[in-house]
């Protein structure tokens, strides 16, 4: 377990400047207030936790760095908060997917405030042509609502040229998920989404929120993520082959590699051992490198 230091008071204090100030720059009122007008309870079909907290929204929107001349997707923005977080930063458009249209009145207030640079899609984030309303450079930066988060991530880390069309995303996860994206060779969370994230983008975890933050409190840790684009893949790999080696070897992690790959190809001992894996190695142990080397040699036959 991780020990959270205790946040030193003159920082909480200067935290809550800048919450006053957030709400001072966009005249706006407090997100609880928001939330009480539109008579908006969060619900649990939708995957939905309020971040009420103007300061953690505004951080959140920082952690995505400079967002002046950036387009920015957000998903599920919900009330709002960390849409006025991104627009008060700089963002130059802001396009939010929102599912849940009881939401819509709420994020009619900020398109007001904003004009002309915030745009508001009323539906499924897994549906809609995103691209149709962006313009690059492009970032996404989203509290996720938690039953699309994975599904999400793994779409924008697959696309099927790269580049992709965004240059980072910052994301809000259960803090679980965000450790299983970071992880590195031999822990526990280390699998199939530490190698895709980790192939071809730069992540690491920025902010750790405990579920206090949210209304209402999940069970668990929040934690956000940062994953920076890679102009091209860390190593050489054909993303589908790559995906079948690292599939197999952790659909049964616990296995010895000669025998979770052996219907990967007929020849896997011998492969292993040329990629540099003692074929008595378990999936979890191999690095991200050792397994792109393995694919080349699957898919040279």
């Amino acid at each position: 377990g991780v020990s959270h230091p205790r946040t030193p008071v003159g920082y909480l204090r200067q935290d809550e400047r800048e919450g006053r100030a957030l709400a001072a720059i966009d005249g706006l009122p407090p997100l609880r207030e928001v939330i009480a007008t539109h008579e908006l309870v969060a619900k649990k079909a939708l995957g939905q936790n309020f971040l009420l907290d103007l300061n953690l929204t505004a951080k959140i929107a920082r952690a995505a760095g400079d967002l002046r001349g950036c387009d920015v997707l957000e998903v599920g923005p919900g009330p709002g908060g960390l849409t006025r977080g991104l627009l008060a930063e700089g963002a130059r458009r802001v396009l939010a997917v929102e599912k849940d249209s009881r939401c819509l009145p709420a994020l009619a207030e900020i398109a007001a405030h904003y004009p002309g640079r915030l745009e508001v899609i009323n539906g499924d984030a897994l549906a809609v042509d995103v691209l149709a309303h962006l313009t690059p450079p492009i970032r996404i930066a989203a509290n996720l609502p938690y039953n699309v988060g994975t599904e999400l991530l793994i779409r924008w880390l697959t696309p099927a040229v790269w580049p992709p069309f965004w240059q980072s995303l910052t994301l809000m996860f259960q803090k679980e998920v965000a450790e299983r994206i970071v992880a590195k060779p031999g822990c526990d969370h280390y699998g199939r989404l530490a190698l895709l994230a980790q192939w071809r983008a730069e992540a690491k975890i920025v902010m750790v929120l405990p579920p206090e933050a949210f209304t209402p409190a999940p069970k668990v840790y929040s934690a956000v993520v940062h994953l920076t684009a890679l102009p091209a893949p860390r190593y050489p790999a054909d993303p589908a082959v790559l995906e079948r080696v690292v599939a197999a070897g952790f659909n049964q992690r616990r296995k010895m590699l000669r025998s979770s790959l052996k219907g990967v190809h007929p020849r896997i001992e011998a492969l292993l051992e040329e990629a540099g894996i003692a074929p008595t190695e378990r999936a979890e142990r191999v690095s991200l490198e050792q397994f792109c080397h393995l694919a080349r040699l699957v898919a040279a036959g």
